[in-house]
């Protein structure tokens, strides 16, 4: 049997991807969060995860979570996240992401297994792209503009010198905007998604405060996404890097209109100067054929249920 340890199973993805591979595929799955992580996310998995929270900059973590675990699969998903924290916290943001990192690939050398790896970059790395780059394909250059984008930059070349240096057969993906339940806020479809359900609630007065909304971004659900997670660590090629996501671009502005329609209240959107970045990317699309060559993956939630979804998710939520 396939065994997987997942790095931040705790978190959005992670608990999907925990989803999809207990569940779905009926591997024996192994995970770790933070010791701060909440456990809702997995709650109801109970016993079909093995879940420890501790930290991965620790790297006696690192060998002790090898050891036990035995992994056949990892999927290394664990990292600061948010583009928005890590202008605030740049130097966190670096350190935290790299440092776990290393420390697991520095522990893998020093066992005696040779798990195939996933590492999971970011969109973000390729930044400021060329409108005649679009879609984005993984031989666009890559252009950070935000330290979250050189942090995952840093992750997906530290997997591929631990794939030349030492032979371990690393997959590196590149995900591009992603949404679904469970997602946090501090990031827009949650966000708008949450201000409605309290609005809905009596919680909020009836003003949405929002950012930037002329960006464009083409969203996939979490659930394809982690299925792709799969199909590219199980059938994709060591050493190669892939992207995943949506070719189909839309304005968050109409977003978050579809987002409106879906409610009954009467709510004023505001545009609020503190939830602006001090730099973001114009559009982002994804070219993901690829992986669709290389493994057969196809997505199957279209956008307007991810949406609906999401804000169902916040409506029970914010009423517990």
């Amino acid at each position: 049997m396939a065994r997987a340890l997942i790095t931040g199973i705790t978190g959005f993805a992670g608990s999907h991807l925990a989803d999809q591979l207990a569940i779905d595929q009926g591997w024996d799955v192994w995970g770790i969060g933070l010791p701060s992580d909440s456990l809702r996310n997995v709650a109801h998995l109970g016993d079909r995860v093995h879940i420890e929270l501790a930290d991965l900059s620790d790297i006696q973590v690192c060998h002790r979570l090898l050891k036990a675990a035995k992994p056949t699969h990892i999927f290394h998903l664990a990292a600061q996240a948010s583009v928005a924290r890590s202008w605030s916290e740049p130097a966190a943001t670096l350190v935290n992401n790299i440092t776990a990192e290393a420390n697991l690939f520095s522990a893998l050398t020093a066992s005696s297994l040779r798990p195939r790896v996933l590492v999971v970059g970011s969109a973000d790395e390729y930044g400021l792209v060329d409108p005649d780059q679009i879609p984005i394909s993984e031989d666009t250059p890559l252009r950070p503009i935000n330290p979250y984008a050189v942090s995952k930059i840093t992750q997906d070349f530290l997997g591929l010198q631990y794939y030349l240096s030492h032979q371990i057969p690393v997959i590196r993906v590149r995900p591009f905007n992603h949404i679904g339940p469970r997602q946090a806020p501090g990031f827009a479809i949650p966000d708008f998604s949450r201000q409605i359900a309290r609005i809905e609630m009596g919680q909020q007065e009836p003003i949405i405060q929002v950012g930037n909304l002329q960006s464009c971004r083409a969203f996939s659900d979490v659930r394809d996404i982690v299925v792709a997670y799969r199909l590219a660590l199980c059938e994709g090629a060591p050493g190669e890097a892939y992207n995943i996501g949506s070719d189909q671009p839309v304005r968050i502005a109409d977003v978050l209109g579809m987002l409106l329609a879906k409610s009954s209240a009467q709510i004023r959107v505001e545009q609020r100067p503190d939830r602006m970045r001090p730099s973001d990317i114009p559009i982002l699309s994804c070219d993901s054929s690829k992986l669709e060559r290389d493994t057969g993956w196809k997505p199957r939630y279209t956008l307007d249920t991810s949406l609906q979804d999401v804000l169902d998710y916040w409506r029970t939520s914010v009423a517990d």
